[in-house]
């Protein structure tokens, strides 16, 4: 007689926007492309509310906190580097080193 298997609960993988969040989010603290952190931050706070209410899978939300952390860091970086430029000096420096 064989003995029936229990039913084995099905892993969730994680939704395709948490992922997205965490890549963009990776980028956005690249020195080239802070233009993604925003990106990733709304994204990663997007995809939490989602999981929150149910619409997602709970196995992304490791993704879309670290994308949406890794977004606000990404921005802080990216208002930093345009303040410098056009504020702090920057383009004085960058003037200095363009031929005339």
């Amino acid at each position: 007689m064989a003995i029936p298997s229990e039913p084995q609960a099905q892993q969730q993988s994680a939704s395709t926007q948490a992922v997205i969040a965490l890549i963009l989010g990776i980028l956005g603290v690249i020195p080239c492309c802070h233009i993604f952190a925003p990106v990733a931050w709304f994204l990663g706070a997007t995809e939490r509310t989602a999981i929150r209410e149910g619409r997602s899978p709970k196995a992304g939300e490791g993704f879309a906190t670290a994308g949406m952390i890794l977004g606000i860091i990404g921005t802080c970086l990216l208002i930093f580097g345009l303040l410098w430029l056009f504020f702090w000096g920057g383009m004085a420096v960058l003037s200095h080193h363009w031929p005339r």
